[in-house]
């Protein structure tokens, strides 16, 4: 069954709901997606902070404030995940 849902979304068609499983792979593209908002977000505020025009500094923090909060959503899908006892594949 799990092989012929890998088939038909490889055809091109959308899956309905996610996998019930975590591969290493996905574990590490979101802990990648994680850092990479982290660093947006810091980075965002840090040269915010170093900004003398209102305009650039609000934007700057507006962009810090974006990438905080795709950091918490990610966390929160990940929290939500993991209370339904989401299974891993792959090798450690």
């Amino acid at each position: 069954m799990e092989q012929q849902q890998t088939q038909q979304n490889q055809s091109g068609q959308i899956m309905q709901e996610p996998p019930k499983v975590v591969t290493v792979k996905d574990s590490l593209y979101l802990t990648d997606m994680l850092s990479w908002n982290l660093i947006a977000m810091k980075k965002a505020h840090f040269f915010a902070n170093q900004c003398q025009d209102p305009e650039i500094k609000a934007a700057l923090h507006h962009a810090g404030q974006m990438h905080q909060k795709h950091y918490q959503t990610i966390l929160t899908h990940l929290n939500t995940s993991g209370s339904q006892q989401t299974g891993f594949i792959g090798s450690h």
